[in-house]
């Protein structure tokens, strides 16, 4: 089954394949991997480490050294970790359900578009969903040594997927004190309060060991933090990105902001509520079909419970931490939701798999069509808009300015300062900037004798105005809480640093641009050293 799902996905990821690395894969993963691979150092060296453990960018690191360092590698071994995943989420499927919802699930997740695009992408919130998908699996068959193994893997793939085990734990520990310390002795139940511990007890089919299959995950993770502690001075990685990701965070109105767009995120997005609003309307309308004059089965209760407590945490605790709300860091969820929905409709519906192909070229429409509201672009293939136009534009920088200070953003000053890369073919000197915000246009404009050429782009994908957007309020808490600001235009930036636009492309809602300094402007000094920015997440 692995190799079939490999080889199938492997074909759909053709074109993208040979794709140079994209936002935070150019600005902090590939880095790291590298950096395992030339020197052997978990921590990295040539980006700002943060703490993220290395067990995926090991697996990135191992490929380049069996087969050599290159775009299509690092996608190929990122293909088979997405393969794996899938195989996870049919077993998990497979076990709650039948062969067929798992079949039916398993489509629907490779085909959601933040999945899909993901799948290639040198980044870690797809290989630990994949592993929580093997751990539940595990977990639901009673297999505690394996608990254990696919739980640990994943905290090593990513800090976040501990979430899962521990979330289990707390749920099991609180069925094992219920049951224990308040159920009253048999002599004083009563028949209706007897079958309500009765259900009570079947949804909590806990015990002491199973509480310990789920807390000893955390062990090899906790072991990485003391070394990465001993090794660098910092537990959770280095103060900007704490404070960006967690101290910064910790307010009621952004958590309940975040909280609303999690919801969305489990829900909705991009073609999702399609699904989901067909799996309230068959429970609503729809009674169950039957087989051999019995009803099909739905998941049964216990294992739905665990499914909910899964999914509520990581909704409420993602809100509450992440400076910036990506959908990608939702995929140990998501899938967990097609299940349900493609348990629902198979029990519920005569023509569901009828349902479940028109859901999957939905999910595919989305790969190339663009919400009306802002998104990331690396959620569908708008990843590749962005990279392409960055493709071009620096080529043409190069060859026309090899020499040139660019004044740019991140992460395209990584993108021409770094080769390896794969935008350009030598460095260039860079002089950096925030964004393209009108403050930071004004500031870069005090200074424009530092710089010859400027590199502008599209930071964030923002189709139109909507119309929430005339409401000030919204626009202050986006600003003040989600890091949201609007790029200048290319001619608008042109007019205040002074300059001409001698390149510029479009494709979609995102667009790039190269300005050259007027020659009379640019004076002889040193370009100012790259700051460090916002890290990834």
């Amino acid at each position: 089954m692995l190799a079939v799902i490999f080889v199938t996905i492997f074909l759909l990821h053709v074109p993208l394949l040979r794709l140079p690395y994209f936002w935070d894969e150019a600005g902090y993963y590939v880095p790291a991997a590298r950096d395992i691979l030339l020197t052997g150092s978990l921590i990295p060296h040539s980006t700002v480490s943060n703490a993220h453990p290395p067990l995926v960018l090991a697996w990135i690191a191992l490929w380049w050294k069996v087969v050599g360092y290159a775009p299509v590698v690092t996608r190929t071994a990122m293909l088979v970790v997405a393969a794996f995943a899938l195989v996870g989420v049919f077993r998990l499927a497979e076990r709650v359900a039948n062969t067929e919802v798992a079949i039916g699930s398993t489509l629907c997740t490779a085909l959601y578009p933040v999945f899909f695009a993901q799948s290639s992408l040198a980044q870690v919130d797809l290989a630990a969903a994949g592993l929580i998908f093997w751990g539940l699996a595990a977990y639901v068959e009673g297999q505690e040594v394996a608990t254990v193994v696919w739980f640990a893997l994943a905290g090593l793939a990513k800090e976040t997927a501990i979430l899962a085990p521990l979330a289990l734990a707390g749920w099991e520990t609180i069925g094992l004190l219920a049951t224990q310390w308040l159920k009253p002795p048999t002599s004083r139940i009563g028949g209706g309060a007897a079958k309500g511990f009765a259900l009570f007890e079947a949804l909590h089919p806990c015990s002491a060991r199973r509480i310990t299959s789920l807390l000893l995950p955390s062990l090899p993770l906790v072991l990485w933090y003391v070394y990465h502690y001993s090794r660098t001075g910092f537990v959770f990685g280095n103060p900007e990105f704490f404070r960006y990701n967690i101290a910064a965070t910790l307010s009621l109105t952004r958590f309940l902001l975040a909280l609303a767009m999690r919801l969305w995120q489990v829900t909705g997005y991009l073609h999702l509520w399609i699904l989901t609003l067909a799996m309230l309307l068959a429970m609503r309308l729809m009674p169950p079909q039957r087989d051999s004059d019995s009803p099909r089965p739905p998941i049964g209760l216990p294992t739905q419970m665990v499914f909910y407590v899964v999914l509520l945490t990581y909704v409420i605790t993602m809100a509450l931490i992440g400076g910036a709300v990506l959908a990608r860091y939702m995929l140990p969820a998501v899938p967990l939701v097609i299940i349900l929905s493609v348990s629902t409709l198979w029990r519920r519906l005569r023509s569901w798999r009828v349902a479940i192909a028109c859901i999957a070229l939905a999910f595919v429409a989305a790969w190339i069509w663009n919400p009306p509201y802002g998104f990331s672009p690396e959620d569908n293939l708008a990843y590749r808009d962005y990279v392409e136009l960055h493709e071009d534009s620096e080529r043409f920088l190069e060859a026309r300015y090899p020499m040139a200070r660019v004044l740019t953003a991140w992460p395209a000053s990584n993108e021409v300062s770094h080769p390896w890369l794969g935008y350009i073919t030598r460095p260039m000197r860079v002089v950096r900037v925030e964004d393209f915000s009108l403050d930071e246009i004004l500031s870069a404009a005090d200074f424009r004798s530092n710089y010859e050429v400027t590199l502008i782009f599209s930071t964030k994908y923002e189709p139109r105005p909507a119309p929430w957007d005339r409401w000030r309020t919204w626009t202050r808490l986006k600003t003040q809480f989600f890091g949201f600001h609007r790029d200048l235009p290319p001619a608008a930036a042109a007019h205040i640093l002074g300059g001409s636009i001698v390149f510029s492309e479009e494709r979609r809602g995102q667009w790039i641009a190269v300005i050259e300094m007027e020659a009379g402007q640019v004076r002889d000094a040193e370009a100012r050293p790259i700051t460090e920015g916002r890290m990834p997440n």
